[in-house]
């Protein structure tokens, strides 16, 4: 009976551990996903001005799109991935504490913070320039 406790809490470390691990490597995948977007974005910005379309591969053929629409979609793609990203960090902080639970460790103190919004910061400037 005690031995069958003992696996099961095992387990349920191992399971919220391998949570963790997942949803480090999803914020990988999204972020080197996320830095191609921005280096297509630099290179569109870099591009011949007198060229009205550009070739963008999607999976594994190329298409001929105008570059106004190309650079909203990459935008667009842009700002779901951020989304995505910061949801993800967010859940991961609570999977955190969640497998420390688990493990008898206390919880991560500072963890929870998150930085100043950019209206803050120019809140903040504003007051010291005063």
């Amino acid at each position: 009976m005690e031995a069958q406790r003992v696996l099961e809490y095992l387990s349920e470390i191992e399971e919220a551990a391998e949570d963790v691990l997942a949803s480090r490597q999803q914020i990988l995948d999204l972020d080197k996903k996320r830095n191609m977007n921005r280096e297509a974005l630099n290179a569109l910005k870099h591009e011949m001005v007198s060229e009205e379309k550009v070739k963008v591969c999607f999976g594994n053929m190329f298409i001929k799109l105008p570059k106004a629409k190309t650079r909203d979609m990459i935008q667009r793609d842009q700002e779901q991935l951020d989304k995505e990203i910061n949801s993800l960090r967010l859940s991961l902080k609570d999977k955190l504490n969640h497998l420390n639970k688990l493990q008898g460790k206390p919880e991560l103190t500072g963890y929870n913070l998150s930085p100043l919004s950019s209206d803050e910061v120019k809140a903040i400037n504003h007051l010291l320039k005063r």
